[in-house]
């Protein structure tokens, strides 16, 4: 305890959490920039009719037109976060605005938007507007030159956390001894001036199935050694850049690559703040202001308590799926949530059947008639989609004035490039099954076995 105590208050300069703060909330300025400037706000927030939900979050609704609101309200506080004006404030709106956004469709779940939601939770117990802020600039009770040494630690964690289970998650036998998926993925990349060949080649998806497994493992302990810490950042540098060149992920690869920074010692973000100085033509008194001798201490331990629960929970949640007897990468049963990253390729079918349980009639479902394409795809290998969508096929026909609905689905899936199988039981009323965490039953057995984490 006493040496617990004792980390607890040691304090570092706190420069790297003022240019972490700048990073990550122009990062999401720049997200939510290009969210609306490609029109999905419109494709995937306001014109679909149905949304798929979150188990536990079905009240969260689309705001319709107003989700443009919503998006103009989470990059205004984006922007106010990266300028360090009204912080708190700021970051409370901003992780409440960008998780009620993600919140409102579960068919657009990406592990970095998890990632961005969890950082924001974060960072509503951090000082990041002690130093270098707006705030600090305004108000000199607010103006710290040091923090507690943990509240940059947590954000290593967190990094270390996604990092490493991304690696452990990649040693199983599809990934290691099949190249699966990248043996389907990287050949579609064809048309990849000068490396279009290449990715064809059979050695080459070996290769980056393994050094992916060996990147992820290795790189935040790279990060945290300082002697490797310089040659970790180029690798992270290489590694995001090609994978944002491959893969369609958005921001992902810049957030981690500029997350990275976080591990380099005080006196290079301090650099980058006198460069952004430089740049912005701040004066030598204006920076004097900017600094002061004293150091920030939290008036209660209720932050750090709240984080550090926080990353125990991060640390036990991707482990789950132990709970669960059959395949995960078939059931999906604590698939999200455990920075599972590109791991795995389902292509589905899925035609529902709608029928009155006492007379016998039935027609089936255009699932055109109720999804976009993106939801259909998402929805046709996925049980928890399927048992919802079913749900509200049930629902949406009683309404019509159907009796005695029931709601039965003929679907097939094929994973990581075996032939496609039955999926859901055909002989299910999916009307009589409710969603919970109990194992679902109602699919069928997966046929063979992925061994590994």
């Amino acid at each position: 305890m006493k040496a617990l105590n004792t980390y607890l208050n040691t304090q570092i300069k706190a420069a790297p959490l003022a240019v972490f703060r700048i990073c990550f909330g122009l990062m999401m300025v720049y997200s939510m920039v290009r969210f609306w400037a490609n029109g999905w706000i419109q494709e995937l927030y306001i014109d679909p009719p149905f949304h798929f939900k979150y188990f536990g979050f079905e009240w969260v609704q689309s705001l319709g037109i107003y989700n443009y609101a919503l998006f103009i309200i989470c990059g205004i506080a984006a922007l106010c976060v990266a300028l360090g004006y009204k912080y708190r404030i700021a970051i409370i709106v901003f992780f409440l605005s960008f998780t009620y956004i993600e919140l409102i469709d579960k068919t657009t779940y990406l592990n970095h938007y998890y990632f961005i939601s969890c950082m924001a939770f974060l960072m509503l117990f951090l000082p990041a507007n002690v130093y270098f802020s707006i705030d600090a600039y305004r108000n000199a009770k607010r103006n710290f030159s040091t923090v507690p040494r943990w509240t940059i630690d947590v954000i290593k964690a967190l990094l270390f956390i996604v990092y490493f289970y991304a690696g452990l998650a990649k040693l199983n036998s599809d990934w290691l001894l099949e190249a699966m998926p990248l043996k389907i993925w990287l050949p579609s990349k064809y048309d990849i001036p000068f490396f279009g060949n290449v990715l064809q080649q059979e050695w080459l998806h070996y290769a980056f199935s393994w050094g992916g497994m060996l990147y992820d493992l290795l790189i935040p302990f790279l990060l945290l050694y300082k002697p490797t810490r310089k040659i970790a950042f180029f690798l992270v540098i290489v590694f995001h850049v090609m994978t944002r060149v491959l893969f369609p992920i958005g921001v992902f690869p810049f957030v981690m690559i500029v997350s990275a920074l976080i591990f380099f010692d005080a006196s290079f973000h301090q650099k980058i703040i006198n460069g952004i100085s430089k740049l912005f033509k701040i004066s030598e008194v204006k920076i004097q202001q900017f600094s002061s001798s004293r150091a920030y201490h939290f008036g209660s331990k209720i932050s750090i308590i709240i984080v550090g629960l926080f990353l125990v929970i991060q640390v036990l949640l991707p482990w789950r799926y132990l709970a669960y007897p059959n395949e995960l990468f078939w059931t999906e049963e604590g698939y999200r949530f455990s920075w599972r990253v590109m791991l795995m390729e389902k292509a589905g079918y899925a035609q529902f059947k709608v029928k009155d349980t006492k007379t016998g009639k039935q027609f089936l479902v255009n699932n055109a008639d109720f999804l976009s394409p993106f939801q259909e795809k998402q929805m046709s290998t996925q049980p928890d989609f399927i048992l919802q969508y079913a749900h509200f096929l049930g629902e949406h026909f009683e309404s019509q004035g159907i009796e005695n609905v029931g709601v039965f689905v003929e679907s097939y899936v094929a994973l990581n490039g075996r032939l496609s199988q039955p999926y859901v039981d055909p002989q299910v009323n999916l009307m009589e099954v409710k969603e919970t965490f109990k194992p679902r039953d109602f699919l069928l057995p997966f046929g063979d076995e992925i061994k590994g984490f």
